[in-house]
């Protein structure tokens, strides 16, 4: 069975990097206790990957968890097959898919989670465990071989999600590049994640967490607005 939290970012207000998500992981991670977690580092293009590991390994440290980045290995599948965890962090989500791409991880992860691995990602790292990352708010920076990510969770995922533009800004709110998305898509969802929510995935359901509301948009815009703690069937 699928287990997966996809969070739609790593900070919420003025909290420190990941804090807001520590009460999250610690029951997702509850019986994962010392063990190995394969940390992919692709999406930090501003920080180096060892950075990043040290980052993360400083915010989780309070869980009881070994995380390792996969750059450490010289084919950074082979730490992936090792792990009893799979964790994705964000920043650049065409950097993350290409590099996911280039190390040939695309299907390991999927067979691995499918099977039952827990994954757990962040910003770019929950966008790629959807269908594809064709509503990410990111530059494409570099290119990809496809836009077709995961597809673990197989519908669209928008993190960072914030309505409307602020005073002065004249250029599209996410509710009209969204639009224009599901206009060329019309069959597909896109689930908009607000900041400081997150997905809890069972299977083939989801609860949604957090202190906002989860919103859905499908053909033409129709939006259903899901309640934080609500388990639903995608």
């Amino acid at each position: 069975m699928k287990k997966m939290l996809l969070m739609s970012g790593s900070k919420y207000q003025q909290t420190d990097y990941l804090v807001h998500t520590i009460p999250w992981l610690t029951r997702f991670l509850a019986d994962y206790q010392g063990k190995m977690v394969a940390f992919i580092p692709y999406a930090g293009v501003r920080q180096s990957y060892d950075e990043y590991e040290a980052k993360v390994q400083k915010a989780l440290a309070e869980l009881n968890i070994k995380i390792l980045s996969v750059h450490r290995a010289a084919r950074h599948v082979d730490i992936i097959e090792q792990a009893d965890v799979i964790a994705i962090g964000g920043g650049n989500t065409f950097c993350l898919l290409n590099g996911m791409y280039e190390h040939q991880l695309i299907d390991l992860i999927r067979a691995k989670v499918e099977s039952g691995t827990p994954y757990f990602g962040w910003s770019a790292g929950a966008n790629v465990a959807g269908y594809s990352i064709m509503t990410t708010n990111d530059m494409p920076i570099t290119y990809p071989p496809s836009f077709h990510a995961l597809n673990l969770f197989p519908h669209q995922l928008n993190p960072h999600f914030i309505s409307g533009k602020p005073q002065g800004h004249n250029g599209e709110s996410r509710e009209e590049r969204l639009a224009e998305f599901l206009l060329v898509n019309p069959n597909a969802k896109v689930y908009a994640l607000p900041e400081g929510t997150a997905l809890s995935i069972q299977g083939d359901t989801a609860t949604t967490l957090g202190m906002h509301d989860i919103l859905l948009f499908s053909e033409n815009m129709q939006l259903e607005t899901i309640p934080s703690g609500e388990t639903i069937r995608y």
